[in-house]
């Protein structure tokens, strides 16, 4: 059998959260040898975890067992309807990703984990119980979606686009349509109004003993985090990578700030750096970080 068939063999699974919504996903096993670790891939806000399997079959093909998964109300784990489910958010960390993070300790207790979280994927890990386990973290575009921190010049498009148009369709139809208007996919409707209405710090958007409670998870993440954003990012900006970061009080953190001819590319924006075309040079650096905890750019450090 050829290694393009090999990893081809992703199986189905389900996931129970711990409030008993189905989860569905994918998990990649390795191809061969001892597994350098296992990578839960965390998706953007309104993507499906398909947009990631070309990443996750190139880890899989490098020595990781890679598991992708739809949060709540996305994709494979999409209710029969989104009107009135009343899923948020914050839920994505708390139960989906905490979720995920504990079928993958009970599959193999004994091997790294490892997470990649694009958008707001990187900031879900502070929401889960199981956080401390995080054997290394590589946040890309990691943001909590707040308008301030938005690139100026591209600030009022979209304020207007997320944080105006999104919860006044919201409001008309329940649900935010994004698949209709080509905006994402679809969110349920506490989703779009957590991301709409978004203070800068995510714990500021909870009272009282919530706000406590979501500054203790993050304080438990100890393990190293990388950070990167493109420098022609309009949404992960540095000051947007920066708000995530100081969340992480208890992890060594390093933030890089890389130009598209960095990569090759003329534009690559907050999206494309899952596309093959990065095969051969970003993913590779990935490794590197993954597996061994070196960052690949060095002299593209942020403060």
């Amino acid at each position: 059998m050829t290694v393009s068939a090999l990893i081809q063999e992703a199986r189905p699974i389900e996931i129970i959260s711990t409030d008993g919504i189905i989860l569905g996903g994918h998990f990649w096993p390795r191809i061969r040898g001892t597994a350098a670790g296992t990578v839960i891939i965390n998706s953007a806000t309104g993507v499906l975890a398909r947009y990631y399997h070309h990443y996750a079959r190139f880890l899989a093909a490098h020595g990781f067992d890679v598991v992708t998964y739809d949060y709540r109300g996305i994709g494979a784990s999409r209710p029969a309807s989104l009107r009135g489910c009343g899923y948020r958010w914050r839920e994505w960390g708390e139960r989906d990703f905490e979720a995920v993070l504990a079928w993958v300790l009970a599959r193999d207790g004994s091997s790294p984990v490892c997470v990649v979280g694009h958008s707001v994927g990187g900031a879900l890990p502070g929401l889960a119980a199981h956080a401390p386990v995080i054997h290394r973290l590589l946040s890309i575009g990691g943001q909590f979606g707040c308008w301030r921190h938005y690139a100026p010049a591209h600030r009022s498009r979209l304020y207007l686009k997320w944080h105006v148009t999104m919860p006044a369709l919201t409001a008309l139809c329940g649900y935010f349509p994004g698949r209709r208007l080509g905006w994402l996919e679809d969110l349920p409707a506490g989703v779009a109004y957590e991301w709409a209405f978004r203070r800068p710090h995510v714990e500021d958007n909870y009272p009282g003993q919530e706000h406590d409670t979501i500054l203790r998870r993050f304080d438990a993440m100890t393990g190293p985090i990388l950070a990167v954003t493109m420098s022609d990012d309009e949404i992960a900006t540095v000051p947007a990578i920066r708000a995530v970061l100081d969340r992480y009080r208890s992890a060594q953190r390093r933030q890089v700030l890389l130009e598209p001819a960095d990569l090759g590319q003329e534009t690559v924006g907050h999206f494309s750096l899952f596309h093959n075309r990065h095969a051969t040079g970003f993913w590779l650096d990935t490794l590197l970080w993954l597996r061994d905890g070196i960052n690949p750019w060095p002299d593209r450090e942020v403060g």
